[in-house]
């Protein structure tokens, strides 16, 4: 890095570390423009078959790191909060309109149509604490099919829901987008026994790379 005179500033070598010291004003407050702007990245450094050492931006380090992200619905990141279940994102699925994916997925334990139209329109909180006063039997139907609680046939009712939302609003599609291909998880204190974590989080991402191809 140089000042705008081109002269080099100091440049300090340890054993795991890099110092650049400016010996000037303008040295100073060029090194701090630069500072704010790659807080956080990952440099690497290149062989460059010369005397000189070129350290290249390989971004943030969640990124470069692939830093896995917990999709839950109280997370700080708003971005994970968008992806979740519990988020309000409005689609449509075989011709009923739900307000969550939760409130798809809670009003599949309820056999009456009326209880489940009641449920598309709660929010994912307030759809799951009905959910959860209902409780499942041992099948759920879904358009005239029986389907056995807590295996792939039942599954692929919540990938194609969660389908729906991310094809369906705009919002929720580039929450799912800004996490690039970062390892999705979903990890709470109390796994789900008919949908456990590591599934919801592999429908994401499957969903993820399917979008993204296209």
């Amino acid at each position: 890095m140089t000042d705008h005179r081109g002269e080099a500033m100091r440049v300090l070598l340890k054993e795991n570390l890099i110092v650049l010291i400016p010996e000037e004003p303008e040295e100073a407050q060029a090194l701090e423009q630069w500072k704010g702007s790659h807080c956080d990245h990952v440099m690497r450094i290149r062989d460059t078959k010369t005397a000189s050492v070129e350290l290249h931006d390989l971004g943030e380090a969640q990124e470069a790191f692939r830093e896995p992200i917990n999709v839950v619905s109280d997370s700080p990141d708003p971005v994970a909060r968008m992806i979740s279940n519990f988020a309000t994102a409005p689609f449509e699925l075989d011709g009923q309109r739900y307000r969550s994916v939760e409130s798809f997925w809670q009003g599949l334990k309820f056999s009456d149509e009326d209880d489940r139209r009641r449920l598309a329109g709660l929010d994912g909180p307030s759809a799951r604490r009905e959910g959860e006063k209902q409780g499942y039997g041992p099948t759920i139907s879904y358009r005239g099919e029986e389907i056995a609680v807590g295996t792939w046939a039942h599954w692929s009712l919540m990938e194609r829901a969660c389908r729906a939302k991310f094809e369906q609003n705009a919002e929720a599609r580039d929450a799912l987008f800004a996490t690039r291909n970062r390892p999705l998880t979903h990890v709470v204190r109390r796994d789900s026994r008919t949908i456990p974590g590591v599934i919801i989080a592999d429908i994401w991402m499957r969903i993820r790379r399917h979008m993204l191809r296209q």
